[in-house]
């Protein structure tokens, strides 16, 4: 809704009477009448800015499984609404002033001045909400929208597993997390409700997920899907506070020093997403993880007093360690050997030593605490019962992956587990990745 009627402001400066004082022909090249068509064109310029700030239309980005659905839309437009109705707070008082300009004096001109900008301000913090949805939703009308929509349904079937393991029922989540591509080193997320820049410090309204394109182009490093929606979950789930208070029980019960809690409590919610991410797919999430942080020996290994990160030396043992414990001793032994192999003792000089002294009794403290001991959060449950990868499961893995190689119906496998599967088949080579990668978003597409 605009508050200036423009086309009475017009007439009133074509001849002089209309609109009070917005007096005078509109003149571009300037002269007596550039003060008042300068007001004009303010007032025009606001006006247009506030009703081109249109919510998105359902079916604008495509139909079908791979758009996103009418909740996404619902409450960005509902975010691009309330952008729209400060802006127009702004607008109504630009107006007013705009059509009294002539008899207002210097001190109305400098408040019109002050006004134009707090109002092309407005207009921007709109904008770049509309335009950060622009681009995510507008990704699902090209090339990459079978990909994102095949990375939606492996993320809500990360929710759905941990939802429907739950000892009790909990309210569901909406909307659902969704995907989008853009480019950088790794994969992120942003939590559904914290501020976002991009939003111009808005409430962000559901998961996104931010995979680059390479990520996309290699199915089998997608373990970055289930850890980035486990940011999400852990976040759902309101553990956010509770998960540090657990960790540093834990390090008491085990008697470790209260020093070495505080890192790990630093720690939680990267080591929380690890967890949880190698319950959802099983071994097949430490090979990915070792694809991440295996780097440099002085990348990997570098210490920083402040990060909130995992020491990348210190990731892969804490999830090689939980894969002993839910009864993959093997594949466990397997990665070890590999991760000893690239990182050596000599390896581990940067890790201070007080954080190496009794390094597996401070894992299992932190194992006990996030995955073997119960919540009132899941229902009384721990989050590896919420969760289970059992050996059966790595059978249906093995199973899949035969049928990624020839492209054949994966069938009910709950798609998280594909990530596994196109690990599993890469690892045979006895087809192309690119085959691999073909049937893997097929298999998806199916789904």
């Amino acid at each position: 809704m605009a508050f200036l009627d423009l086309d009475a402001v017009a007439a009133g400066m074509a001849t002089g009477a209309g609109a009070g004082a917005v007096t005078g022909t509109p003149d571009p090249a300037g002269g007596a009448s550039a003060l008042p068509y300068f007001a004009w064109r303010t007032a025009v310029n606001a006006d247009r800015y506030v009703s081109g700030m249109r919510p998105f239309r359902e079916g604008e980005f495509g139909r079908g499984p791979n758009a996103p659905d009418r909740s996404h839309l619902k409450t960005v437009n509902a975010l691009i609404d309330a952008a729209r109705r400060r802006q127009q707070v702004e607008e109504r008082d630009l107006a007013l002033h705009a059509r009294d300009l002539a008899g207002a004096g210097d001190k109305g001109r400098a408040t019109l001045l002050n006004l134009k900008e707090r109002s092309e301000t407005r207009a921007r913090e709109t904008e770049q909400i509309w335009e950060f949805y622009l681009n995510v939703f507008g990704q699902r009308t090209g090339s990459f929208a079978p990909w994102l929509g095949a990375l939606d349904r492996i993320a809500l079937d990360c929710y759905q597993a941990v939802y429907m393991g739950l000892g009790k029922a909990r309210s569901i989540p909406s909307p659902s997390p969704l995907t989008y591509m853009e480019t950088g080193f790794g994969p992120a997320t942003f939590r559904r409700g914290v501020r976002l820049s991009k939003l111009g410090q808005q409430l962000n309204p559901f998961p996104l997920v931010k995979v680059p394109y390479h990520r996309l182009l290699n199915p089998w490093s997608l373990g970055a899907v289930p850890h980035e929606v486990s940011h999400n979950l852990q976040s759902d789930l309101g553990l956010w506070d509770l998960m540090p208070r657990r960790i540093a029980t834990s390090f008491a019960a085990h008697r470790l020093p209260a020093r070495n809690a505080e890192v790990w409590q630093r720690w939680h919610k990267e080591t929380y997403a690890d967890l949880s991410g190698l319950l959802l797919i099983g071994p097949a999430y430490v090979g990915a993880l070792m694809d991440v942080v295996g780097r440099s020996r002085a990348s990997t290994a570098a210490w920083n007093d402040e990060a909130v990160h995992p020491t990348p030396i210190i990731r892969v043992p804490l999830n090689i360690r939980l894969l002993e414990r839910i009864g993959f001793a093997g594949d466990a032994a397997a990665f070890r050997r590999a991760w000893d192999a690239l990182y050596p003792a000599s390896a581990w000089k940067p890790v201070p030593q007080w954080v190496r002294a009794r390094l597996p009794e401070q894992i299992d403290a932190v194992l006990d605490a996030i995955c073997f001991e119960s919540f009132d959060e899941y229902g009384g449950k721990a989050l590896a019962d919420v969760i289970r990868f059992e050996p059966k499961h790595a059978e249906l893995v093995r199973e899949a992956a035969e049928r990624l190689q020839t492209g054949t119906d994966t069938g009910i496998l709950p798609e998280r587990f594909l990530i596994a599967a196109a690990r599993q088949a890469l690892a045979w080579a006895r087809v192309s990745p690119a085959t691999i990668h073909r049937n893997f978003y097929d298999a998806l597409g199916r789904c």
